[in-house]
């Protein structure tokens, strides 16, 4: 591929040639051409070419600390991690993990991919683990992707969200056409496509997309969206979250909770202004020593 920025239309060419029209395009884009693949995507992007995994939702998927940020960002459970740059800081970093374990492989091989010898068989998830697997891949932002997780005592932990799986281990575990399932989305996508709505709704001077958590101290606790004064304010609530529950759309007589989040679109102004001043993080000042006398 070569892209081409010089024309008044996103353009790509193929072999020296222009590229036919395609109604989307399922990317698969090997480690070590991350940076010229997703360029790409990004192009197809620009070209109004679905794909269900973005250009950004890939880079932040391919970059494991980024995607550990991200993902511990939105309370996913992941098993203890720490990150230093100097080897000195090594030590205490270990002291912080606190576990270690030994893994006993077949042969020369450590890893367990089907496609390096390991074995499969398919396996029931509960709905927690469902979640969190669904989860973190919409916050990746990746409509296609692979979750690895470890059963932990606490509940699933997310090890890593992986934009471009395989799909040999999963369809001989399960017997499930797999491939075929995500091509049937791609089609009903291409006919009737999901948006990025913070994206395509902030392009208005002054409105876009936020999200506002309903506090306990709030005026807004225990009044309905319709008596709140939201819309008044040109504030207009998309969606309500309540722990682990969403509501599409809701109603104007839904009685808001402390601790709602609720997406909403309108005046940025407006929105912003609702949201409570950050409290500063308070110093330790030390005292200076005094001498100590003795009598």
């Amino acid at each position: 591929f070569a892209i081409d920025l010089s024309g008044d239309e996103p353009d790509l060419q193929f072999r020296g040639k222009q590229l036919s029209d395609y109604d989307a395009v399922l990317p698969r884009i090997g480690n070590s051409i991350t940076y010229f693949g997703t360029a790409v995507v990004r192009q197809f992007e620009q070209m109004d070419v679905y794909t269900p995994n973005t250009a950004n939702g890939i880079s932040n998927a391919r970059d494991k600390l980024r995607a550990t940020q991200i993902l511990s960002r939105h309370n996913i459970g992941m098993p203890a991690t720490t990150f230093v740059r100097n080897r000195g800081d090594v030590r205490a970093a270990i002291d912080r993990v606190v576990a270690a374990m030994r893994r006993v492989a077949q042969g020369d091989e450590f890893r367990s991919n089907v496609h390096r010898g390991g074995s499969v068989e398919p396996v029931e998830l509960d709905p927690e683990a469902e979640r969190i697997a669904v989860r973190a891949a919409q916050i990746m932002g990746l409509k296609v992707a692979g979750v690895d997780m470890l059963e932990a005592d606490e509940g699933p932990l997310v090890m890593e969200v992986n934009s471009s799986p395989g799909l040999e281990g999963i369809e001989q575990a399960t017997k499930l056409d797999v491939a075929g399932a995500i091509i049937d989305y791609i089609d009903n996508q291409v006919a009737f496509p999901q948006i990025d709505v913070r994206e395509r709704l902030s392009v208005s001077t002054g409105y876009g997309v936020a999200e506002l958590v309903v506090h306990g101290d709030a005026d807004l606790v225990g009044k309905s969206i319709g008596d709140s004064g939201l819309r008044d304010r040109d504030i207009t609530v998309l969606t309500l979250h309540r722990g682990t529950m969403v509501i599409p759309n809701p109603f104007p007589h839904h009685v808001l909770e402390a601790e709602d989040r609720l997406l909403c679109f309108g005046k940025l102004e407006e929105m912003r202004s609702m949201i409570p001043a950050r409290r500063k993080r308070t110093r330790v000042k030390k005292l200076p020593k005094k001498p100590i006398h003795e009598g």
